[in-house]
């Protein structure tokens, strides 16, 4: 085998470090990047968080010469905890140009920093967002348990109970195994298990640790005590006791025949079950709230008509280079401190450039996106134009994939409510007349078509398809279907009401 030599040319793609960081930083949530930006800060030192009292440009070098002299003691030993492998020297090269933004800091980043340690503001302190215990109903259930007299025995039994109840209410364990739970020596009866359990479910909510859907109902009703309803409460056990498959499946006509009630009466006895909790555990630990905080404002200028797009201040902290420490980076020096110095400045320097490069693409896409569907502005789900994500990366000179990160977790406020980007990407179904109509669009028409129907004969997913035919929307039966069920409205059957 003879050995020689070769030289051949070819192109690669290579991801830079500063390349992976600003993709990562534009796919992250507002969230995220709120605190993606504060270990920066802590972690790199020619980083520094503008003040709200302070201008980008308002700082001197005298706020920050009580903090030359200490820098200059901790260099050695940043450096030492520093990784023992640096960058290349290309890093200590100018940024290039590959970036590039049109927008100024000043015009993004405009909120007020994080709070410091040191001062503290009283308005500012928002209560609901400390991490404080919520009750759940196991301890809202013992709290009444300690309330309420019982023997030793009695509260054994009642505290395995209370500890097989789920966060709903609902008795998961059959009274039979809980018997079976004690020993022999406690001579327990199964009737005084039973006992105690009737005894819980009269505990705040009430019908907590129901058995079943009729037992929860039944005890509720037990509970009401409404004489001029007294009738009305001895039909709803009647139905609830013999019948409730028949209210499930509303069947009313059945059920008006086997329990011999006129429709009037039937439902006042509907109304009286329907104000009944079949989940009564659901209420005491309610889950907690979780707040949206939009990227992008989307308003209407009154004067001009026209819909204005601009960045949510208040998205992320405003920071920016320390002058005064990068005024320490000495070119000629190549000492371990000064390297270190100089490291940090690219670092920082990139990850501010970065983070113009994620706001301004967010800018471009946003405003991509409310050119395309001013119909969704100005009137609504119903003018929703189809789009899609090829759509808007040809606008904007980007790739689907990039478009895809920056619409992703991000959220933008309108006149109308707060939409994920995503929300207004749809496909399209063609109409007679040759054009295209958004899905999202027939669903706010499903929507309003059902919202409009008569109670007592709801419109079938067949009916609600020649509905749509005959505006020109050819969708077949199984589409709209799936879109009722996307829009969490029940079939034709359940949707069947008793009214005037």
């Amino acid at each position: 085998m003879k050995l020689s030599l070769q030289l051949k040319l070819g192109q690669q793609l290579t991801m830079t470090p500063q390349l992976q960081q600003a993709i990562r930083l534009l796919q992250l949530s507002t969230l995220d990047l709120q605190q993606e930006i504060h270990q920066a800060l802590e972690s790199n030192p020619m980083l520094e968080l503008i003040e709200h009292h302070e201008d980008e440009d308002g700082s001197t070098d005298s706020e920050h010469e009580s903090e030359f002299e200490k820098l200059k003691s901790e260099l050695s030993e940043m450096v030492a905890e520093k990784d023992s492998s640096t960058a290349d020297d290309n890093w200590q090269d100018d940024i290039p140009d590959n970036l590039s933004v049109d927008s100024n800091w000043e015009d993004i980043y405009t909120n007020s920093p994080a709070p410091s340690s040191s001062s503290y503001d009283s308005d500012s302190i928002d209560f609901e967002s400390r991490n404080s215990a919520e009750e759940t109903l196991q301890d809202h259930l013992l709290w009444q348990l300690n309330l309420t007299p019982m023997s030793e025995q009695d509260e054994a039994i009642a505290l395995a109970i209370i500890d097989a109840i789920d966060a709903n209410g609902m008795l998961t364990t059959d009274i039979e195994s809980i018997h079976a739970s004690f020993d022999e020596e406690f001579e327990i009866d199964l009737d005084e298990v039973l006992a105690v359990l009737h005894r819980i479910q009269q505990f705040d909510p009430v019908g907590v640790g129901y058995r079943s859907l009729s037992e929860c109902l039944l005890i509720q009703l037990n509970q009401l005590d409404i004489p001029e309803q007294k009738v009305q409460i001895d039909n709803a056990k009647l139905i609830i006791n013999e019948h409730l498959d028949l209210l499930g499946s509303r069947d009313y006509a059945q059920l008006m025949r086997k329990t011999k009630l006129k429709e009037a009466e039937l439902r006042d006895t509907i109304a009286i079950i329907e104000s009944l909790d079949p989940r009564p555990g659901s209420n005491i630990s309610p889950s907690s709230a979780s707040y949206v905080i939009p990227d992008v404002i989307v308003s209407k200028q009154l004067d001009t008509g026209k819909w204005r797009v601009e960045l949510n201040p208040e998205t992320a902290p405003r920071i920016r280079i320390n002058n005064s420490y990068a005024s320490l980076v000495k070119r000629a020096d190549s000492s371990d401190e000064n390297s270190y110095l100089r490291d940090n400045l690219q670092e920082a320097r990139w990850f501010i450039k970065s983070l113009q490069s994620r706001n301004e693409t967010l800018m471009k896409v946003a405003t991509r996106i409310v050119e395309h569907q001013k119909g969704f502005l100005e009137y609504g789900e119903e003018a929703m134009k189809p789009l899609v994500l090829h759509d808007i990366a040809e606008a904007v000179s980007m790739h689907e994939s990039t478009i895809s990160r920056v619409t992703t977790q991000k959220y933008m406020h309108t006149p109308r409510g707060i939409f994920e980007l995503k929300y207004f990407f749809s496909s399209h179904v063609s109409t007679k007349g040759g054009g295209e109509c958004s899905s999202t669009a027939i669903r706010a028409i499903i929507k309003k078509l059902i919202a409009s129907e008569n109670a007592r004969k709801p419109l079938s997913d067949s009916k609600i398809t020649q509905l749509l035919e005959e505006k020109g929307i050819n969708v077949a039966r199984r589409t709209i279907a799936k879109y009722r069920e996307s829009l969490s409205i029940p079939p034709s059957n359940e949707r069947k009401r008793l009214i005037d």
